[in-house]
């Protein structure tokens, strides 16, 4: 069965009504047969028949044992670090999402679990910070926002060495593009807000697990912590779904396109896209991803200064400064002042997030109109800096 077939099919309609729609459960509880005899659900935060489908979909496309739903893509990543003790150490991609690096700092360092930052584009560079301590190797491939890429199936193999848990975060490939499990990670991520969902109109997150003995763990977290996600927004995800192959293989395309169109421009310094053959990992990339690489570009600007920067985010039409990805309309943004706000600026520099550093995220557009954007808005500040001059 080809991809897309296997995503729509794996959607079940409705048994009781044969809606072809899975339904909306909006409900707090279950009416019960008897105290612990029910249906297979009691209480809407153990389990809601929507989610349940939500979550079966979704370990379906990962090739993962179980799936479990959660409010936003933070608690998600909250709900895998409570897997950890007090001492315990995570050795963590260095270029990491902003959110996570907050929630890691501000929040579970003081419960005593420490991380290490580390370049792992190099898989051998983790082997120096292995230790007894260390319970999580944390990757994001592609990175946010640089897109570095990380050897998973080789990380992984180092990893298992020691029993240590591989969690990959996959929202910048996607499950069309990129299957962590099956490269030997033991936990994936997605912040469903961004290619599955696809609308940039609702909040998700997933952890999709390859044991039934964290799948036990996860349950229990999500059941104990509360931090589930609704039956609307569950339905809303499934909606996006349906046609996430469509979505993504349309945006992989455009923005190679895009990638090769900044190459050419006099402004960039510098073009970060895994679909590029002089991307560090390129191969990697290739191999790993199908020849998918996302739908993200981020670019560096010759004259390096955050000044610039925000003249020229401010500056387009059809990409709207706005956080997120992953959504039908086009996005831009200055990770700086935005996305990578919470981060210190000297860590920042350190892994490869310059000051002039812009993150574009390719919609469903027509490849020539996104880059008839990028070329007004250089138009627009070269002529405003001749002006000034």
């Amino acid at each position: 069965m080809q991809k897309t077939t296997n995503i729509i099919h794996s959607i079940p309609v409705d048994e009781a009504t044969g809606s072809i729609s899975v339904p909306i459960y909006q409900t707090a509880t279950f009416v019960q047969q008897a105290p612990g005899i029910n249906k297979g659900y009691d209480y809407g935060r153990s389990n809601n028949p929507t989610r349940h489908a939500l979550e079966k979909i979704v370990a379906n496309l990962e090739n993962g044992k179980a799936a479990f739903a959660f409010a936003t893509g933070l608690a998600a990543i909250d709900a895998v670090l409570k897997l950890l003790s007090t001492g315990d150490e995570i050795i963590a991609v260095d270029d990491i999402y902003g959110g996570a690096y907050r929630l890691f700092t501000h929040v579970y360092q003081k419960f005593g679990i420490k991380v290490h930052y580390v370049d792992t584009t190099n898989a051998e560079n983790v082997l120096d910070f292995i230790n007894d301590k260390t319970k999580i190797i944390w990757l994001e491939s592609p990175t946010n926002p640089t897109l570095k890429i990380s050897d998973i199936k080789k990380i992984s193999a180092i990893a298992h060495i020691k029993n240590i848990l591989v969690v990959v975060d996959n929202t910048f490939a996607s499950p069309v593009s990129q299957q962590p499990l099956g490269l030997g990670a033991d936990i994936v991520i997605h912040s469903g807000t961004k290619y599955l969902g696809g609308h940039s109109d609702l909040l998700a997150g997933l952890v999709i697990v390859n044991t039934n003995e964290l799948a036990e763990l996860i349950k229990f977290i999500q059941n104990a912590s509360g931090g589930i996600l609704g039956p609307q927004d569950c339905w809303l995800l499934i909606r996006g779904i349906e046609t996430v192959t469509l979505r993504v293989e349309r945006q992989c395309s455009t923005a190679l396109q895009v990638a090769q169109f900044l190459l050419q421009c006099d402004e960039v310094e510098e073009v970060f896209y895994p679909g590029l053959p002089n991307h560090l990992n390129h191969e990697i990339a290739k191999e790993q991803q199908n020849g998918l690489y996302g739908g993200v570009v981020s670019f560096s600007l010759k004259e390096n200064t955050e000044e610039v920067a925000t003249k020229f985010v401010t500056s387009t039409n059809y990409f709207k400064l706005a956080e997120s990805l992953g959504g039908v309309k086009s996005l831009i943004c200055q990770p700086s002042q935005m996305t990578h706000k919470s981060i210190p600026r000297e860590k920042r520099l350190q892994s490869g997030i310059a000051d002039s550093l812009i993150r574009l995220s390719c919609g469903i557009e027509e490849a020539e109109d996104l880059i008839g954007d990028i070329e007004q808005a250089f138009q627009k500040i070269n002529s405003t800096t001749i002006i000034h001059q």
